[in-house]
């Protein structure tokens, strides 16, 4: 028996330890805001957080995350971090699509937790393995830095 922990809630699984955590978050957790894209951990939109850093779900198996904390983008709001986050998405409107935003939104998040001033280069860097196919990047950045000066504020 899997014991894992997702956004504070304790969950039990009985199955195949192999199986994706993308696939416990919606299709057993019903936790559907975590995306499916490529299922190679190329595109980012199955991003989570494991322990507070940022992961793909799609190749991540049910048992690497047992006895971790998992944060899907359902609860990331919940912290000031990602509060301002979500916030700064809404603001700057940044989505388009909506498809990777809640892989982007995760990744952001992570970025702020662990740099609080992050350069366009560090942003980069951090959001390079999330991919929009709306091409909001311009956006994203712009709102990651305006969680950052929300935060420091």
């Amino acid at each position: 028996m899997i014991q894992l922990t997702i956004n504070g809630k304790g969950h039990s699984y009985d199955g195949d330890p192999s199986m994706p955590l993308l696939w416990f978050l919606r299709d057993v957790a019903d936790l559907t805001g975590t995306k499916y894209g490529c299922g190679m951990a190329l595109c980012g939109a199955c991003t989570v957080h494991l322990d507070g850093q940022a992961i793909r779900s799609c190749v991540t198996p049910v048992a690497a995350a047992a006895g971790k904390k998992i944060t899907t983008v359902e609860a990331v709001g919940a912290d000031k971090v990602g509060h301002a986050v979500q916030a700064a998405w809404q603001k700057l409107d940044v989505v388009q699509c909506g498809y990777c935003q809640s892989g982007q939104i995760m990744s952001a998040t992570a970025l702020l937790k662990s740099n609080h001033k992050p350069s366009d280069a560090d942003i980069d860097a951090a959001m390079s393995g999330n991919v929009c196919r709306c091409a909001t990047y311009v956006r994203i950045r712009a709102a990651i830095h305006e969680a950052a000066g929300t935060l420091s504020a």
